[in-house]
């Protein structure tokens, strides 16, 4: 066998398996067709960890309630970006006050803690801010934001210092039962392994009997959309804590402060949602709120499924992690647990002796009081090169995220990993030169260099030859 266990897939919740995995005696790898791990997460470096009194399925309630806590004592240990800030549903009718009552109830039945239905005094109180008298609201104290590639990667690095392979640019074609295990055939190699966990949302998969399946997702003909507005700097009368309040049936919207100080709303809505009617929506909860307030928006289909951990096949040893969700980086955690408890078992894997539950030390000039950053830079004179002014990112610091365990080879994979280009220039500035660090320090042309995956090179020729770009 080539491994004991293949991991397919490289997103948030293959990263936790893995993480889970490398702790016990097992030959495993990850199989992503990407340049880079977390690719399936945010769509920019803050998202909110829930804890299940939002949701109405149980069985999502449990996971985020688990993968909560698993979170804050992860980013506690690996030193990852983390606030617990506490959220506020707010009511300001009969029906939206009979929800939130319900809510409650329920949250109170699984056991969640820290939950409480407040009234309009205790509301203002907890957010002053707020302009609109609500009736009621449903507070829970456990909500918390956190940088979430840092995380996933977090979980990608200590895996990999433990010996997991992580295998990029592969995609999966085929997996098909053998006597012993499976073939896994991508399209660049062909691996034997006694285990499959797939974790590859929607994809076709061959089982036992050689018959093609795919996961159709439901369309229903009706397009709901999250889209996602950011602010550049603080906002008049910002919030501090997540605030939810519905529209109606269709629409809803959540405004919470972002790991770097700005503000992120969120706004549900059908169909394709323009810059003026986002504002209108927004001024709902942020009467403040400008159009020149708004550095960027975005949009992605919204997710409410749930996700499932199909182990039916695990005599077989085939475990499927299927469906899509909101909350999928608050459960990543607790899947990863359920998953390694199973597989575990099904192996009879033993426990590594020298396994090393530390992420490699990386400094982070903008968080270092003065003496500190210039004790760094008297060791190594690139951390006093910023290279991104907006959020004051060093040359230290691209190059040590290029040089770490499973290091950046793309320009997203550099913003992900320092924060690099998200500042209110959009990479503007910095853009240019991080493609030189990265093009030095891989040992490539400028011109090869790409955004994020194979095919999106960013620089196309050059009209004259010049030392440096």
């Amino acid at each position: 066998m080539d491994y004991d266990v293949l991991i397919l897939g490289g997103g948030i919740v293959a990263c936790a398996v893995g993480y889970e995995l490398s702790k016990y005696n097992l030959n495993i790898a990850v199989i992503e067709k990407d340049y880079d791990v977390a690719d399936d997460i945010a769509v920019v470096n803050t998202a909110i960890v829930y804890d299940g009194s939002e949701t109405s399925n149980a069985l999502m309630a449990g996971l985020e309630n688990i993968g909560s806590e698993l979170i804050r004592e992860t980013c506690s240990k690996f030193n990852i970006p983390y606030r617990k800030i506490g959220s506020l549903r707010l009511s300001l009718d009969e029906k939206e006050d009979i929800k939130i009552r319900n809510m409650y109830s329920v949250a109170k039945d699984r056991g969640i803690l820290n939950v409480e239905l407040i009234d309009k005094q205790k509301i203002k109180e907890i957010e002053p801010e707020l302009v609109d008298e609500y009736d009621s609201a449903l507070y829970s104290k456990n909500t918390a934001i956190i940088a979430p590639y840092d995380l996933a990667i977090a979980y990608a690095e200590v895996a990999s210092d433990n010996g997991v392979n992580f295998r990029f640019e592969e995609e999966v074609l085929t997996i098909k039962k053998i006597s012993k295990g499976f073939d896994v055939t991508t399209n660049k190699n062909k691996f034997k392994c006694k285990f499959v966990i797939n974790t590859i949302p929607d994809e076709i998969y061959i089982d036992e009997e050689d018959e093609v399946k795919e996961i159709i997702p439901e369309d229903n003909g009706v397009r709901k959309s999250m889209n996602y507005l950011f602010t550049e700097g603080k906002v008049e009368k910002s919030l501090s804590k997540i605030i939810t309040k519905v529209i109606d049936d269709d629409t809803f919207i959540i405004s919470s402060p972002m790991i770097n100080g700005d503000t992120m709303i969120c706004i549900k809505y059908t169909d394709k949602l323009n810059i003026d009617r986002g504002i209108e929506i927004t001024n709902l909860v942020l009467p403040k709120l400008k159009k020149c307030n708004v550095s960027d928006m975005v949009r992605e289909v919204y997710k409410k499924d749930e996700v499932l951990i199909d182990d039916s096949k695990i005599d077989s040893g085939y475990i499927r992690v299927t469906g899509k969700h909101y909350g999928k980086l608050t459960i990543a955690p607790a899947i990863a647990k359920s998953i390694k408890g199973r597989l575990v078992n099904s192996l009879n894997a033993s426990l590594k002796k020298n396994f090393i539950d530390k992420r490699r030390e990386s400094y982070r000039i903008r968080e270092m009081t003065r003496e500190d950053a210039n004790e760094i830079i008297k060791l190594d004179k690139r951390y006093g090169n910023i290279i991104c002014a907006c959020n004051n990112i060093s040359e230290g610091e691209i190059v040590d995220c290029i040089r770490r365990p499973l290091g950046a080879r793309t320009l997203e994979g550099v913003k992900k990993r320092t924060g690099a280009g998200f500042g209110s220039c959009h990479g503007s500035y910095c853009t240019r030169k991080i493609m030189s660090i990265l093009a030095r320090e891989m040992d490539k042309n400028i011109i090869d260099i790409v955004k994020d995956s194979n095919d999106s090179n960013i620089v196309y020729g050059r009209i004259k030859e010049f030392d440096e770009v």
